[in-house]
């Protein structure tokens, strides 16, 4: 997987950010918001890619895992526990993300520093399991 120059950015602003005081948050929170949305939606943009380059058959065991009866049918149990771990890397990461967004929220209410940087710190680990989880996919279409 190729590295991504807007995650990059956004992890090096991060790990910058964690040094700020308030008045640096205060003043620069909306370039930080930017720099993460950013992240964001290069993350998923590639995601999208990457299990769109999947064959038919993955393709259709990705979309029963996230159906109501959660289990693919003629897909090998090994294809199938690779999708589910996929999978929930892709929650876990889900889960990051909000996370680290709410913690920036309430640091904003609370002009919290503190909370800021454990929100930055919150945020570069929702990208990192993000990118596992894309390598992870990648790795399954290369697979097949």
């Amino acid at each position: 997987m190729k590295k991504l120059a807007a995650v990059e950015e956004a992890k090096t602003l991060m790990n910058e950010a964690k040094d700020w005081g308030v008045w640096h948050w205060l003043t620069e929170k909306r370039r930080v918001r930017a720099a993460a949305d950013e992240a964001n939606q290069a993350l998923a943009e590639l995601e999208k890619q990457v299990k769109a380059g999947w064959d038919d058959e993955l393709k259709h065991a990705w979309r029963a895992l996230g159906s109501h009866n959660g289990k693919p049918h003629h897909v090998d149990p090994e294809t199938e526990s690779a999708l589910a771990r996929i999978k929930e890397m892709d929650e876990a990461a889900e889960d990051a993300r909000l996370g680290a967004e709410a913690t920036f929220d309430e640091a904003e209410r609370r002009l919290s520093t503190s909370l800021a940087c454990e929100g930055a710190q919150k945020a570069i680990d929702a990208w990192v399991l993000r990118e596992k989880a894309i390598r992870k996919a990648e790795a399954m279409g290369k697979r097949k």
